[in-house]
């Protein structure tokens, strides 16, 4: 009695298991997966306790100057002097920046202390400065913004890449050594496809569950409940916008793989995907401020998954936006899978030279 063939569910998880197989078996994965595991902790964990460190200026005083620093107790660590001697021996010997000492000019009546240079923001503390209103007072400052851009960038450049690179490699090494004519003899072509994208996405998602796990658990032991609450809702909808994002550029890298037939020949069909997974990553270094750039970077399906989870951060995105460029990116995944999935099956067998992309699409 003859086994029965494999129904189209079945195939594909036949693939996606051993995708998901030989990644989990190669020692090169696994030990790049773990550096960069480090990495992103102590990133985390580095920023966190830079930010928590103690940034106030050491200063000097004598009971005559005291009550003039009292208002800036969260900015200067005040130590006490006897006398205007003993706050200068402090200053010399280094365990002060600076000392503030009676004596001066009206309308001071202090002078300041130092060895070599007075501390500049001792300095603007002190000075006489007119009222400030801010017509604007929300907004996120410009280091947070900027890391934070550049986190959902890096990110999304580095797993889309190097999952992508991964599926066009395996795609090419299994036509140049003819294995696909055995995998397609016992199961559909199309399922073939779907099992390879299906594997590399659950690894590429693994990697940012993996990462999104480590920032939350770097926040959480660096104390910055505030950071980590502002980021929960940007870190879902970067999970979500990455998931389809890279089954849209994970059909169209095995696809644009099946048209060679050697390994050197990779590149001139995945260039242009590789721009695309790029150009996000540049974008946000370079005008993450911009918002024009960012809000059209929050719609175009190929830099969404970055551009509108930084958005969301920012508090710059309506509440219906990333819906609507979630739909936006949902039919472009459609559209990328049936036009990756016919040129993928038009080019499997095609041994030699490249397959042109007009004959791939009319084959």
């Amino acid at each position: 009695m003859t086994a029965s063939a494999p129904s189209f569910a079945q195939s594909v998880w036949l693939v996606t298991e051993r995708e998901i197989g030989s990644k989990l078996r190669s020692k090169a994965f696994l030990i790049s997966t773990g550096i960069l595991f480090v990495i992103a902790l102590a990133s985390v964990l580095w920023g966190g306790f830079t930010a928590g460190s103690d940034s106030r200026i050491p200063v000097a005083v004598t009971p005559q100057t005291a009550s003039a620093l009292q208002p800036y107790g969260d900015a200067v660590e005040v130590t006490e002097a006897a006398d205007a001697t003993e706050a200068r021996e402090l200053v010399r010997s280094g365990d002060v920046d600076a000392a503030l000492i009676p004596g001066g000019a009206d309308p001071f009546g202090f002078t300041v202390v130092a060895d070599e240079s007075a501390p500049g923001g001792l300095l603007q503390l002190l000075s006489i400065t007119p009222a400030v209103e801010l017509l604007d007072t929300g907004g996120v400052d410009w280091a947070l913004r900027y890391f934070v851009a550049l986190g959902f960038g890096l990110i999304f450049f580095m797993a889309a890449l190097t999952f992508g690179s991964t599926i066009a490699q395996s795609v090419v090494e299994e036509k140049q050594t003819r294995v696909v004519e055995l995998l397609i003899s016992a199961i559909p072509t199309r399922a073939l496809l779907a099992g390879k994208v299906l594997g590399n996405t659950i690894l590429a998602m693994g990697q940012i569950i993996g990462l999104a796990a480590i920032a939350i658990v770097g926040l959480t032991v660096t104390d910055q409940g505030a950071l980590l609450t502002g980021l929960g809702a940007p870190l879902v909808w970067f999970a979500v916008f990455f998931l389809f994002g890279f089954i849209l550029l994970a059909s169209l890298f095995a696809a644009a793989a099946a048209m060679v037939s050697r390994q050197e020949d990779i590149g001139s069909t995945t260039t242009p995907l590789t721009f695309l997974v790029m150009a996000p990553y540049f974008l946000v270094i370079f005008f993450n401020d911009n918002p024009v750039v960012m809000s059209v970077m929050s719609y175009v399906p190929f830099s969404a998954p970055v551009g509108m989870p930084v958005r969301v951060f920012l508090g710059e995105a309506q509440w219906w936006e990333p819906l609507v460029s979630l739909a936006i990116l949902l039919a472009t995944c459609a559209l990328a899978i049936v036009i990756g999935a016919k040129i993928y099956e038009n080019s499997l067998l095609r041994m030699g030279a490249r397959v042109k992309l007009a004959e791939a699409l009319k084959a």
